[in-house]
């Protein structure tokens, strides 16, 4: 399956450790099509969550409910994973539009310290 930069899919993320984002919970494909085009064995994505937090930005990004994505979601910039292609399941459920796409861009960056 190839997957989409911006698209939103279901992953199981057991086991995890800690304060790690575990279950089987959306999460939103952050890799590069470059890599993604190519096959590769791994995809890098971070993890959604229904318990919303407010007001905390640049750690969550709330996205809407709407196709098969059936609540409205933070995405957990926080909590980036690289994860097997096998760890990810079934059809997309929704995807990013170009706009929240470079948002959640704009907040990982600052994340990760590279604003």
């Amino acid at each position: 399956m190839a997957f989409r930069r911006g698209e939103i899919y279901l992953a199981n993320f057991n086991p995890s450790k800690g304060t790690e984002a575990g279950k089987i919970r959306p999460c939103v494909v952050m890799q590069s099509n470059l890599l993604n085009d190519v096959g590769h064995p791994s995809t890098t994505v971070l993890p959604l969550t229904t318990q919303l937090i407010e007001n905390a930005v640049p750690l969550r990004f709330r996205i809407h409910s709407r196709d098969k994505l059936q609540a409205d979601s933070d995405i957990m910039l926080d909590q980036v994973r690289t994860i097997d292609n096998r760890r990810i399941s079934g059809s997309m459920l929704t995807q990013l539009n170009t706009n929240e796409l470079l948002e959640v861009d704009m907040l990982w960056q600052i994340v990760l310290g590279l604003d």
